[in-house]
């Protein structure tokens, strides 16, 4: 094609060879933007949508209210812009069943096979997450026991969430002393460094200490934060043919720079700790982190195989936890009666951190936080391996690229009712057994899926609710909280989700008693 543009421009006089260049290049954008002819007749976003960020600063539940919400309740699906190409976003339960059901049609295939030269696919590579037929395989099989183990050391993660309530209540402390009563701080930066130790002590053998430490003393902790602001500018996440121009871009050859920092920080850490003489895992050696090892060393891991895992690990495992901490302590802030009521339920328990799994009123407010706040809100990353029907309904072209919007499934009123946008956890029900009931029911039936669903469904689900389990037990038990005076809720733009710049009050219990 470009050849073609270059013969006729050879032929034509100056002038008429200025006046080419906009045609060209509204050709071009035609060329590119355009819905090809054989995607199915679902409702289309608009283009704009996925780059509304760029000029404004709209959230994804306010992006989702405006534009998504009406054509994928009455479609179940519709065409969306994301990542580069035309692609189908689904929310209707009994499609996303038969497109997680079926792994060797709608195949995983995250952003190496997407968009191989991008920034994002330099981050996460071919991992356990995105992979598909035999690599995921060998990665389950070696990683899957120590992802989906029995019975974790849940004493790490009660130091952690203990350490964690130290520090905001000394940050809240120093605000109060500067004579701000009723200001709030920012729990953010705190949580990460919490996320991040946590994962650290109980997948990857080290204890990276960030909560201990000042703000940023931590590199692989710190470049977190940078990262995350990378990933999801709206240009280049909606334009990765951007990334093949870093040296036109100052922007992306900072961001391939960054990428590669993490990866190498992360690899010299691990080896730095497993490589150390008498080095002995503590508990023995069923973390993750010496299941990849001994693959390495096994030759059934390559150098890049290895390394793109221990990177995902380090990222799904820290980020997911600390978004969600984040919209409980919007959520439950605004919520004082439900914070007492788990105070109440964990006091009157008085049990161990391991028997937090009894309580139901604990679990159900978990359970609808997942439900209102997914933090992988959105995600395209299957591929059609062949021509498809998607339900038996949609008929899709070999090729293309389809994926499911959580959140829009959550908040679907035909699905959860006319309050589904309330934050109810007694609609679990009472006791803890119709609750994981529920639990199981919904997410096979594709009305639930924070945590994806059946043969690709995390792996690290039953970690997570056990660490946010101990983590607002010690919370409730130390403090409560509100949402700073004046704030007003704002979502991410994009990516995952959680709020953004939310300020809570803290106040030790006892000294309010």
């Amino acid at each position: 094609m470009f050849a073609y543009i270059e013969q006729i421009t050879q032929t034509m006089n100056p002038p008429n060879q200025i006046l080419l260049i906009p045609c060209t290049v509204i050709f071009l954008l035609w060329y590119y933007l355009h819905v090809p002819w054989n995607l199915p007749n679902l409702p289309r976003i608009p283009f704009y949508v996925s780059i509304i960020g760029l000029w404004s600063s709209m959230g994804q539940d306010e992006i989702y209210e405006r534009w998504l919400r009406k054509p994928l309740e009455s479609h179940g699906a519709v065409l969306i812009w994301f990542a580069g190409r035309w692609s189908i976003l689904v929310t209707k339960p009994e499609w996303l069943t038969d497109m997680f059901r079926n792994e060797d049609l709608y195949a995983k295939a995250g952003s190496q096979k997407k968009i191989p030269w991008s920034v994002i696919a330099t981050l996460v590579g071919d991992n356990i997450i995105n992979a598909h037929g035999e690599n995921w395989k060998l990665y389950t099989a070696i990683m899957k026991p120590g992802l989906q183990k029995k019975h974790f050391d849940v004493q790490p993660v009660v130091r952690k969430s203990r350490r964690l309530v130290d520090k905001l209540v000394e940050e809240q402390n120093l605000v109060s002393a500067d004579g701000c009563d009723g200001k709030g701080i920012v729990a953010n930066h705190y949580v990460q460094q919490w996320a991040v130790d946590v994962m650290g002590v109980s997948f990857l053998d080290l204890d990276l200490q960030a909560l201990e430490k000042p703000l940023n003393a931590v590199r692989l902790e710190s470049i977190q934060s940078v990262i995350k602001g990378i990933l999801f500018r709206p240009l280049f996440f909606n334009f990765p043919d951007l990334d093949r121009f870093p040296w036109l871009f100052n922007s992306r050859k900072f961001a391939f720079r960054i990428m590669n920092e993490f990866g190498d920080r992360l690899v010299d850490a691990v080896h730095d700790k497993i490589n150390t003489q008498n080095y002995k895992p503590p508990g023995g050696d069923d973390m993750v982190v010496h299941m990849l090892a001994r693959a390495r060393r096994d030759g059934r891991l390559t150098e890049k195989q290895y390394r793109d895992n221990l990177k995902i690990v380090f990222l799904t495992a820290h980020e997911n936890a600390q978004q969600l901490v984040n919209s409980m302590f919007w959520q439950l802030g605004t919520l004082p009666d439900a914070q007492q009521k788990l105070r109440d339920e964990i006091r009157f328990a008085n049990c161990n951190p391991e028997a937090l799994t009894d309580l139901p009123y604990l679990t159900a407010t978990i359970y609808e936080l997942l439900r209102l706040y997914p933090p992988v809100s959105q995600l395209i990353n299957r591929i059609t391996l062949r021509d498809a029907q998607l339900g038996g309904k949609v008929a899709i072209p070999k090729g293309t690229f389809v994926g499911w919007n959580a959140y829009g499934v959550h908040v679907n009123p035909a699905i959860w009712g006319p309050d589904a946008m309330e934050f109810r956890p007694e609609r679990w029900g009472s006791t803890v057994n119709e609750m994981h009931a529920r639990f199981r029911r919904d997410t096979v039936r594709g009305t639930y899926i924070p945590f994806n669903a059946h043969s690709r469904k995390c792996l690290g689900q039953g970690f997570v609710l056990l660490q946010m389990r101990v983590l607002l037990a010690e919370l409730v038990g130390r403090v409560k909280w509100r949402v700073e005076d004046g704030y007003q809720l704002k979502m991410t733009p994009g990516g995952i989700m959680a709020p953004l710049g939310c300020k809570v009050v803290l106040e030790e219990v006892n000294k309010s008693a």
